[in-house]
């Protein structure tokens, strides 16, 4: 027996129910306001839609109460969306642009280092939020498990964080787009390339969730294509078998490794790449918002979050491997690392001389910026809409229509977008230092949280006399990854704070050490503030174990011996589907 599958009812069938809970169905409306383009789509949603699958021996009535309980927000996306996002949705700015500048600044060993030390720590954190993503798919996935889970007076720091985050770095994504497109052609004004950037995602945002998923999917698709085809250009290239003419018609090994050398700027180089690392993997934890927007986590998640371990092995490491031994850290054309010509992707097939992939590249490059601005309205407006949910943001930003977008939370990301013309204006490097210092580190204290939530949540499985055995999905490392995820965000924060201080380069002044020192480190004080203020609003204090709720919005209810039942029938299965599904699903 499949008990995920025999226990599940669908919810065209909870409206005959005891408590005559009445569910919102979208598929009474037309085509069009379902898409989301026509006038009547973007009227109020009526209800929940309860949609969420629910697993245990439960009557139909407790069945029909944890459906009413699934967020606002449909269950629009499938598996192969959320695998993708899983896969393929942080693949951008960071890994074709930004490992230009970490190679500048660090060297293929460091870029190494700093990659590898990342990951580990972040194949801790994907597996955390997706043991609790699943027994817990709710709107504004990690802010509300910390609400949950630790204190809502930080959650409520973390939470506003989390989307300042994403509204900065829109703009951000923006303006690199207009500069990748400008590769080709300088003629163009870069307000013109910022203004179309900017119109085709509000366009794509009007198709909601479902637009969202589809372009994270197609893109996805090509990033991974992209990268999967330079890894063996790069091999090629390597072992001397590029165009004659070119800089790799003859072995190169590794060469650059012992001249010019593997580290640029020694320790202090190592420490500055792992910002820069943190922010090529950010968007990893956006499966644990995906979660709540499809309608079965349980079947979905596992595969995504192991997805996250691929990534990080095969695409990031063996890339950059690739590039650390092709490119000298010399070379003029990283610095800064802040267009198209600075990627390192670029540069090696400029330097193999292989016609027309470097434009195939660069296009790509153009599609992975718009992909995450993309990701910036969609993780900004769900975090934006959970704050409103409960009282931390006003409450029109509850407002979710027909089509299942949370509107004014959309527009809300999406008005941030302007902040990409100051790039237009001389004053417009010193406003842009300022944004990037506020998103800097934002995203390992968000890391951070997901670690601390998923300790918390198992210390309340304990006390309140749960057995790990109930649980659908189990994070590979247990609670113990989820300390070593935390320690080493820890170490990462502390090689932050050392380089914030001693820059690469030195400083000429206390003043600008001072500003380097914000720069780099802003959003630690700025999290200070939010967790002070919403103490100061709450008067909250953190959850003991016995107090934490773990049962709203609980979709698995399983017995430890349905849940034995179904692994003993699981293990049955031939050796080449019992690894298949170790590798790639639960």
């Amino acid at each position: 027996m499949d008990v995920g599958k025999e226990k599940f009812t669908d919810s065209s069938s909870a409206e005959t129910g005891n408590n005559n809970i009445q569910f919102y169905d979208p598929s009474k409306e037309s085509i069009w306001t379902r898409l989301g383009v026509n006038f009547e789509s973007f009227k109020r949603a009526p209800g929940v839609t309860g949609d969420r699958l629910v697993a245990g021996d439960l009557s139909e009535a407790e069945i029909e109460k944890i459906k009413s309980e699934t967020p606002m927000l449909q269950a629009k996306m499938k598996k192969r969306h959320l695998t993708m996002i899983a896969v393929g949705g942080s693949i951008g700015t960071g890994l074709f642009v930004g490992s230009g500048s970490a190679l500048k600044v660090g060297g293929p060993a460091a870029i190494l280092i700093g990659w590898i030390i990342m990951g580990v720590m972040l194949v801790n954190v994907t597996q955390a939020i997706g043991e609790m993503s699943i027994l817990y798919p709710l709107s504004g996935g990690f802010y509300m498990l910390a609400n949950r889970f630790l204190d809502p007076g930080f959650a409520f720091a973390m939470g506003w964080n989390y989307f300042l985050q994403w509204a900065v770095v829109l703009p951000l994504e923006i303006t690199v787009a207009g500069t990748t497109v400008q590769y080709w052609t300088e003629k163009v004004p870069i307000a013109v390339w910022i203004t179309v950037f900017w119109v085709v995602i509000m366009i794509i945002c009007l198709f909601g969730t479902l637009g969202y998923a589809e372009e994270e999917f197609w893109s996805s698709c090509l990033k991974l294509l992209i990268v999967v085809m330079f890894i063996f250009i790069g091999i090629i290239c390597i072992c001397g078998g590029g165009p004659t003419g070119g800089q790799y018609d003859h072995y190169i090994g590794g060469a650059l490794w012992q001249n010019p050398g593997a580290f640029a700027n020694g320790f202090p180089g190592v420490c500055s790449v792992f910002v820069t690392a943190a922010f090529a993997f950010s968007g990893t934890e956006l499966v644990g918002l995906a979660a709540s927007e499809t309608p079965d986590p349980r079947a979905t998640m596992p595969g995504a979050v192991k997805g996250t371990f691929w990534r990080i092995t095969v695409i990031y490491i063996t890339s950059l491997t690739i590039i650390g031994l092709l490119v000298p850290w010399t070379d003029e054309r990283l610095l800064g690392g802040t267009s198209a010509a600075a990627s390192p992707f670029v540069i090696v097939l400029d330097n193999a001389k292989i016609p027309g992939l470097n434009h195939l590249v660069n296009a790509t490059i153009c599609v992975s910026v718009l992909s995450i601005g993309l990701s910036c309205v969609y993780a900004g407006s769900r975090t934006l809409t959970a704050l409103a949910e409960t009282g931390y943001a006003p409450r029109f930003f509850t407002y979710v229509d027909k089509s299942s977008r949370p509107l004014f939370s959309v527009i809300a990301v999406l008005l941030f977008a302007p902040i990409a013309y100051v790039n237009v204006v001389a004053v417009g490097d010193t406003v842009f230092l300022w944004l990037q210092a506020i998103s800097g580190l934002s995203v390992l204290f968000t890391w951070g949280a997901i670690c601390l939530c998923h300790i918390r949540f198992r210390r309340a499985w304990k006390v309140q006399g749960h057995s790990l055995e109930e649980l659908p999905f189990k994070a590979l490392g247990g609670v113990w990854g989820s300390w070593l995820g935390l320690a080493l965000i820890v170490i990462v924060l502390i090689a932050q704070f050392y380089v914030a201080l001693f820059p690469v380069g030195g400083v000429s002044s206390g003043k600008e050490r001072a500003q380097f020192f914000f720069e780099a480190y802003l959003a630690a004080p700025v999290i200070l503030a939010f967790w002070i203020g919403g103490y100061l609003w709450k008067r909250t204090l953190p959850w003991r174990a016995e107090e934490i709720d773990l049962d709203t919005g609980r979709k698995s209810w399983l017995t430890v011996e349905e849940m034995n039942q179904y692994r003993a029938e699981r293990k049955a299965a031939p050796l080449y589907v019992r690894i298949y599904r170790i590798l790639f699903t639960n």
